[in-house]
């Protein structure tokens, strides 16, 4: 039973979702289980969520990587290339390795809610709008090589998503290949390829 008293009741109620649709799947779990689970009545789950439905919409709201993504963008960038791609993929792993659960619910259930997959697809096109801006700015200070935007932007998401999916069920793939060494070499090949 989740027993911290410095969560509010949303995010308690949240946090046994997350764990109870993790270990179950949607469908295997009541909503009276996660107010049980949670400490609170099931009526309070209803009277801030609505449904079962919106208490995980707004689970994977509230855990993705979306905001911190943005705010990182915003404030943190010094617009070096090597530096800020280090930056930008240590922050994308730490981010999505503490919301493994939700990622891995997110994957599980795409199609079998309505109108998850929709949702589901929107971090992924902000961050990839985020990056795209990133390398056209980074091309118009003369850090970067004339080059396509989005595939740059494509190509270095994918290739941090694929690292993280070789880890996601701890079932690593590569073991002789620590995910900071791949952080460290990726970035370097993308920045010797991209630097003037």
């Amino acid at each position: 039973m989740i027993s911290s008293k410095n969560l509010s009741n949303n995010d308690k109620l949240l946090l046994a979702a997350i764990d109870l649709f993790a270990e179950k799947g949607y469908k295997g779990v009541t909503t009276q289980e996660i107010a049980t689970t949670a400490g609170l009545s099931e009526k309070t789950l209803f009277r801030h969520f609505g449904s079962k439905q919106n208490l995980l919409e707004t689970a994977f709201d509230r855990f993705h990587y979306t905001e911190e993504m943005t705010k990182l963008f915003n404030e943190k960038l010094v617009w070096d290339l090597q530096t800020d791609l280090l930056l930008i993929s240590r922050t994308y792993h730490e981010i999505m390795n503490r919301n493994r659960k939700m990622i891995m619910i997110s994957i599980k259930e795409e199609d079998n809610l309505p109108g998850f997959r929709e949702r589901n697809k929107k971090p992924p096109q902000q961050l990839f709008k985020i990056f795209t801006d990133y390398f056209t700015i980074m091309f118009e200070k003369g850090k970067l090589i004339r080059t396509n935007p989005d595939v740059q932007a494509f190509s270095f998401m994918a290739m941090n998503y694929g690292a993280f999916l070789n880890n996601l069920d701890n079932g690593v793939n590569f073991p002789s290949v620590s995910l900071e060494e791949f952080i460290i070499e990726s970035v370097q090949t993308f920045t010797r390829a991209l630097t003037p």
